[in-house]
């Protein structure tokens, strides 16, 4: 994961969006988008902490497809391996539903999501909600 200069959309995006305000933005597939979202979302997530003693998600990605969900998290991943305190999970149809509860449980500060396992475990998964969620990203939300 090496870049040597920012994208046009991550010149466009992450200044805005480092001054908490909202952003729509649309760019060609492979042109950066992804890093335009998360390396905000975690720069204030690292910054800023939740300012309660017990955990809440606070960051929410809904992606339409489980290959799109796995394609972020995966670089989510790799980015919040400099950022060791933040606690990321991904949420999607095709893994195993269990495992994902029992992490959910937990709160983790970033969500990255399917709408349908997203809706699954928000009715069945106790103690996971999105009532303090600070940052929503809606990818392909174009299409």
């Amino acid at each position: 994961m090496s870049m040597e200069k920012p994208m046009p959309i991550q010149c466009a995006c992450i200044p805005v969006a480092l001054l908490n305000h909202d952003i729509c933005a649309c760019a060609r597939t492979g042109s950066g988008k992804t890093f335009a979202f998360l390396l905000p979302i975690l720069e204030r997530l690292t910054k800023k902490p939740s300012g309660t003693a017990r955990s809440i998600t606070r960051a929410l990605v809904i992606s339409p497809t489980r290959e799109l969900a796995v394609q972020i998290f995966r670089v989510a991943e790799k980015l919040v391996s400099y950022c060791p305190k933040i606690r990321i999970q991904l949420a999607a149809g095709g893994l195993d539903l269990h495992t994902q509860e029992a992490s959910l449980r937990l709160n983790p500060d970033l969500v990255i999501a399917t709408p349908g396992r997203l809706i699954d475990h928000l009715s069945n998964a106790p103690n996971f909600n999105l009532q303090q969620i600070e940052y929503l990203v809606l990818d392909e939300a174009d299409k």
